[in-house]
């Protein structure tokens, strides 16, 4: 039968479209954390964040990635073959990878001057603003990178990539308080933290699509 080669053919392109999904993502929440490291790095009199909280900060993120494979395609990505093009790879990162710095800069200005985390006394409340901050934006973010539309509303990832990020998010909201917060260096956040976080996530979701659509209407992606 000739549409077993259909199949294969539009599964292959569905195999294309969630890895370019991947490399988006990773390749532009890595250029966007590498420039809040240096430029946190370079006023702040302590680390911007600890080792190990990087390292579970990745470790979580990654998590959060996995069921990408078996993520939904929407229909126009298969609809006919999609070339590698690295030149569209490289204007999406160096478009959509630096919002993330400018709401995690958004997130240094509210440790600091809204709860006086100049002090390196309280480098552990600056550290688990941002860690937390970080993760939900990252994890978050994987919805409007995922597709061309609208995200939730005109194209929903799987069920896997749902639960995946709404327990990665609900895992980084629960670390500061659990009991393996002392291990990794995080401390309790004030409640004035979580209503700034959540206009944080908005306006970070909201920027990113924005730009996407107009990245789109551009045909640069």
């Amino acid at each position: 039968d000739l549409m077993v080669l259909d199949e294969g053919v539009i599964e292959g392109r569905k195999v294309f479209a969630n890895i370019v999904k991947y490399i988006r993502m990773g390749a532009s929440s890595n250029f966007g954390n590498m420039f809040s490291v240096l430029g946190a790095s370079a006023f702040l009199p302590f680390l911007p964040m600890a080792p190990i909280q990087v390292l579970t900060n990745n470790l979580l993120y990654d998590f959060s990635q996995v069921p990408i494979p078996a993520d939904a395609v929407d229909v126009e990505q298969v609809a006919r073959p999609r070339p590698w093009n690295i030149a569209e790879i490289r204007r999406f990162i160096l478009f959509i990878g630096p919002i993330s710095s400018l709401f995690d800069y958004s997130t240094f200005f509210v440790m600091l001057w809204v709860f006086n985390c100049w002090d390196p006394s309280h480098a552990s409340l600056f550290q688990t603003g941002w860690f937390v901050e970080s993760l939900m934006t990252q994890t978050l973010v994987i919805h409007v990178i995922r597709t061309n539309k609208i995200p939730f509303l005109q194209s929903r990832a799987s069920l896997p990539l749902l639960l995946t990020t709404l327990s990665i998010m609900a895992f980084g909201a629960w670390l500061p308080y659990s009991p393996l917060s002392s291990a990794l260096a995080l401390t309790h956040l004030p409640h004035l933290y979580w209503p700034i976080l959540a206009a944080t996530l908005l306006g970070y979701v909201g920027l990113t699509q924005v730009i996407k659509v107009w990245l789109l209407s551009k045909h640069w992606i």
